[in-house]
């Protein structure tokens, strides 16, 4: 019979709806529980494309002597991380403490209080090595549970403590200053891998905010240094098998220092955070091959995450069934040579096999096992160019003959069973969706991204808020759900952001405007400065998280600062960067500490540092006068320029926004642009060339 996961939304925890294990997702009904049976809790998180989740599930949770030990003396809860980001980030601040680093699956042993004593991540059914197995902890726990309570009561106590002084300490002092700019660009010189590009070893990391950062401080201080170390890892990403060489579109990350190996799940925040440092790498360099790893994402993105309800899907999964019909990490997008002989001919065959680095052995080893599976993850080792002149062969020549096999292999690829799907809609992670698309539709001039960037934000906008107008975090199948937290309104405002100055229709500035109040409203911290991850009215956790420092995308915090300098260039609302300034404060002496953990923060530090410019085009967006001014925006690097857009006439909408662009009209019946930097502006201006020299000055 399903346990009580059956009933729920989130794909996660409904793959656990058939355990033998008593499941009840987190609520009221499994703390009572907890109480009235006088039981630890046993909390595991995870989620839906997580491999070592899976591997968890089937070693221990489908187990029945674990699930009797489990049921008889703990209260057993499943989260989702996606859907409680608020629930995971403290228990992974647990972990942390405890262990001195994190990861899914998640496993916290909790008194009914929901106070941690215990923390890990994976844990086999049996001990090995010198990894606890779940069949040593349990009765263990159980135990000290019934012997020896106050130990684990004080432990409880203490580790609650320490995370609250972490979530109550004092923001103050000075803001940060230019000095941690470049302490951070030289932390991250250091951590510079020459010979792969990237940062650290393995596993490896893309961490595209790094990049988004050091492409702010090349703009702003000149160092080439930081643009190569942007572009050497932008290539050897591309290059590498973290790249889907067939399919397109980013995995999670890779298991080796050169980026061959991938961990195979592929995350839509990760496809968005790429799409957002090629395309910003190509406005920089004007080099064609960051344009068409942008496109490639977004050909992905497009083709098979897009919900056709709206908005998109949140990932797909590292497992799939091979061709045995077991479940295995990769088998979805490795090969084995014979088959690639076998779907091309003798001499596409021979090229592909070479170029991309393929074995008879295989050059894929499982993560767990270690062993080589006789398959191969597709990877090249340099540029088509190179390659072409290292073969003597034309280079459109080679890329011609190698899409004609990527087609094949593609279309041979469809027909394997497919990872599974996370088909949840998450707020935070299409507002990001929406800031890339926006993004690239601008910079490569892509009405196709256009529309889908529109399309997912009025989705977000007509479903994801409940009756009061409050928004929500998840969607899945027809049901809107789960208050939003800190990072559905910061990502959310970002994309908006980017869709206004795209498409230039005030409706996306107001929504904006309209969200920051509201997150302001329940979500600052007016005595410390900061926001906190969950509303003021949200459920009463044993602490309210919050933080600066970014993960895998950037934290909430961090956007928000950017977001807030950026409203107040849009709207002149000086409230909003007196609001900023005092983020800056509280985050300041964490990101001193740790420069290169707050790397998203220090591109709004770069921008407030720096000179942040508003540029008004006034004239009639369709005409041509107008659209000669704009495609100059387009195409310039300048990350600190926020653009407007007035049209003509005595009250557009876009002053009751922006009041200050109501005296900015057309000159002598011409478009012309309005240049405001450093609190004082320059003449109308009519010229392209004349702008460009300003916004490039």
């Amino acid at each position: 019979m399903p346990n009580r996961l059956a009933d729920e939304q989130s794909p996660y925890l409904r793959q656990h709806k058939n355990n033998p294990v008593d499941w009840y997702p987190w609520g009221e009904e499994a703390f009572a529980k907890a109480h009235e049976e006088d039981n630890p809790i046993f909390l595991s998180i995870g989620y839906s494309t997580c491999h070592w989740c899976h591997v968890m599930e089937r070693e221990s949770f489908e187990d029945e002597t674990v699930a009797q030990v489990l049921n008889d003396g703990f209260v057993p809860i499943k989260v989702d991380r996606e859907e409680r980001p608020d629930v995971d980030s403290i228990y992974m601040d647990v972990c942390q403490m405890m262990r001195g680093q994190g990861g899914w699956p998640l496993t916290v042993l909790l008194t009914p209080e929901r106070k941690p004593f215990f923390a890990a991540t994976y844990l086999p059914k049996e001990g090995r090595f010198q990894q606890t197995g779940l069949m040593d902890l349990l009765p263990r726990v159980r135990k000290l549970w019934q012997n020896d309570r106050e130990k684990l009561l004080e432990d409880a106590e203490e580790v609650t403590d320490l995370l609250r002084r972490s979530t109550e300490e004092e923001g103050g002092g000075d803001a940060p200053g230019p000095s941690l700019l470049s302490d951070a660009a030289r932390q991250l010189s250091r951590q510079f891998d020459r010979t792969h590009g990237g940062f650290g070893s393995a596993p490896k990391f893309p961490a595209p905010h790094n990049l988004l950062f050091l492409l702010r401080h090349w703009h702003r201080t000149g160092e080439e240094r930081a643009l190569d170390m942007v572009t050497e890892t932008l290539d050897q990403m591309r290059l590498g098998g973290l790249f889907d060489q067939v399919g397109y579109g980013f995995h999670r990350y890779s298991t080796d220092q050169q980026w061959t190996l991938p961990h195979f799940e592929k995350m839509l925040y990760d496809q968005a955070m790429h799409v957002l440092a090629y395309t910003e790498a190509y406005q920089a360099t004007g080099e064609d091959r960051y344009e068409t790893t942008a496109r490639e994402v977004i050909a992905y993105v497009l083709r098979d995450l897009q919900a056709p309800a709206g908005g998109f899907y949140s990932a797909e999964d590292a497992d799939s069934e091979n061709e045995a019909g077991e479940m295995e990490e990769g088998a979805f997008y490795v090969w084995s040579t014979d088959a690639v002989r076998d779907l091309l001919d003798a001499e596409l065959a021979d090229l592909v096999i070479d170029l991309y680095n393929m074995h008879p052995e295989g050059n894929y080893q499982e993560e767990s096992t270690g062993k080589r599976t006789g398959k191969n993850v597709l990877h090249l080792d340099r540029s088509l160019a190179e390659e072409a002149e290292r073969r003597d062969m034309d280079e459109d020549g080679l890329r011609e003959r190698l899409d004609t096999a990527r087609v094949a292999l593609f279309e041979a690829r469809a027909d394997r069973p497919r990872p599974g799907l996370d088909d949840k809609v998450l707020t935070d992670w299409n507002g990001l969706m929406v800031a890339a698309l926006a993004t690239a539709a601008r910079v490569f001039d892509e009405p196709e991204y256009e529309a889908a960037a529109r399309r997912t934000a009025q989705f977000l906008r007509d479903e994801m808020h409940d009756a009061e107008g409050r928004l929500l975090h998840r969607y899945r199948d027809g049901d809107a759900g789960i208050r939003a937290t800190l990072d559905d309104y910061a990502f959310l405002i970002w994309g908006l952001l980017e869709l206004y100055e795209t498409t230039f229709e005030p409706q996306w500035l107001r929504a904006a405007r309209d969200h920051m109040e509201a997150c302001l409203d329940r979500f600052w911290d007016a005595e410390r400065g900061g926001f906190y991850r969950t509303p003021d009215d949200g459920e009463a956790l044993i602490v309210r998280p919050k933080d600066a420092n970014d993960g895998a995308m950037p934290s909430g915090n961090s956007v928000q600062l950017m977001n807030l300098l950026r409203l107040a260039r849009f709207t002149g609302r000086t409230e909003f960067e007196d609001t900023a300034a005092a983020l800056s404060r509280w985050a300041g002496p964490n990101a001193r500490s740790r420069p290169t953990g707050f790397t998203a923060l220090l591109m709004g530090l770069d921008w407030a540092l720096g000179s942040p410019r508003e540029v008004v085009v006034a004239g009639d967006q369709d005409a041509d006068d107008t659209q000669a001014l704009l495609q100059v925006l387009r195409e310039t690097y300048s990350p600190t320029t926020v653009s407007l857009h007035r049209p003509p006439g005595d009250a557009p909408d876009i002053a009751d926004l922006a009041p200050f662009t109501a005296a900015q009209t057309p000159r002598d019946g011409q478009a012309a642009a309005y240049v405001c930097q450093n609190f004082q502006c320059e003449a109308p201006t009519t010229d392209p060339d004349r702008l460009r020299g300003q916004v490039r000055e």
